[in-house]
């Protein structure tokens, strides 16, 4: 950092030029607060290091008042890319246990740096411990998630999930996290590699990629207009076939739309996978499952006659036996569209 030499009587006063402005070379301060809607962020970082900045005369530059080994912002002032492994270390550090800390990151320009990382393949622990930042950046709120969004994430964690790398999973974990804000859930759908990127990790990923990507696109599937979107159908189906509750539930909300039931119709199997989790899924999954065969059996008769088939509907009778509650309910509901006649007799 050079330094620039500025004279106040007969003293010289020495100030680091990153300190001044680049138009009017004088030292900066914060003459214009921005709107409330501002599209430009304040840099937190510099300010402060302005503030607590104590030149002296004499032709010597004071050291700052607080040293770099212990104020997080000098650390955020020197970051660049490439980052450093420990860099991002304590970044992390900080971001998982100071909560202001967080804040004094996402008005940063450290998210573009974290982002630059996440899209590169060249190296996996950088990308990991950026993805980790990102993911404790975003739990500060809504206006932290929109910020990401804003700064491009989708495009850098679309990359990250394409590439199906080591860090694939935490990728679609970051995404999730983003997703939770209405606006970036169909931000994230409109894009067009994100939620083809999540249907072939679903698809080729390993088993925490496998529930990483299922868990996004259930996010995702909240918002009616993406599982219109949702191409992960066949990958969603033979996952639910391996015992997987969260698959169950985005094909739940799949099934809600008419797009959704003809896709499920075309997918081979589809009936006899959710069979086997009326018998064998969890109580939840039994329920979800319930609905989807309710659904696409009340628009479709071909599936409704696979579901006679496969024995469905005295799986069903067996639920209502059993169970006086939801899946009971759901199980008799079931039994009545597939046989197209009331069963008031079994409740």
């Amino acid at each position: 950092m050079s330094e620039t030499i500025e004279k106040v009587g007969t003293m010289e006063l020495k100030y680091p030029d990153d300190f001044r402005s680049p138009f009017s070379l004088e030292v900066m301060s914060d003459p214009l607060p921005l709107p409330p809607q501002s599209v430009l962020i304040p840099n937190h970082a510099l300010r402060s290091l302005i503030h607590n900045y104590t030149p002296i005369a004499g032709g010597k530059c004071n050291k700052p008042q607080i040293s770099p080994s212990t104020d997080p912002r000098f650390l955020l002032l020197s970051l660049s890319y490439p980052a450093s492994n420990a860099a991002l270390s304590s970044l992390l550090r900080l971001a998982k246990d100071e909560l202001d800390f967080r804040r004094l990151l996402s008005d940063s320009a450290a998210p573009s740096i974290l982002l630059r990382h996440v899209a590169s393949q060249d190296s996996p622990d950088l990308q990991d411990l950026a993805l980790r930042i990102l993911i404790y950046i975003s739990l500060d709120g809504d206006d932290a998630r929109v910020g990401l969004v804003s700064d491009g994430a989708i495009d850098s964690l679309a990359q990250a999930l394409a590439a199906g790398g080591p860090n694939a999973s935490l990728a679609a974990t970051t995404l999730t996290s983003l997703a939770v804000v209405e606006v970036n859930k169909c931000t994230i759908g409109a894009h067009p590699f994100a939620i083809p990127a999540l249907s072939v990790l679903l698809h080729n990923g390993k088993a925490r990629d496998r529930r990483e990507a299922a868990t996004a696109l259930y996010e995702l599937c909240k918002f009616p207009e993406n599982r219109r979107r949702a191409g992960a159908l066949p990958a969603l189906v033979y996952f639910a076939g391996d015992g997987s509750e969260r698959a169950v539930q985005v094909l739940s909300l799949i099934a809600k739309c008419r797009e959704g039931r003809d896709a499920m119709a075309n997918v081979d199997g589809f009936v006899r996978v959710l069979a086997g989790v009326l018998v064998k899924g969890t109580g939840r999954g039994i329920e979800h499952a319930l609905l989807v065969l309710n659904f696409v059996c009340s628009d479709i008769e071909k599936v409704r006659w696979e579901a006679k088939e496969e024995g469905v509907l005295e799986i069903c009778l067996v639920l209502v036996e059993k169970d006086d509650g939801k899946i009971g309910t759901n199980a008799l509901a079931l039994a009545r569209t597939i046989e197209k006649e009331e069963f008031v007799g079994l409740i």
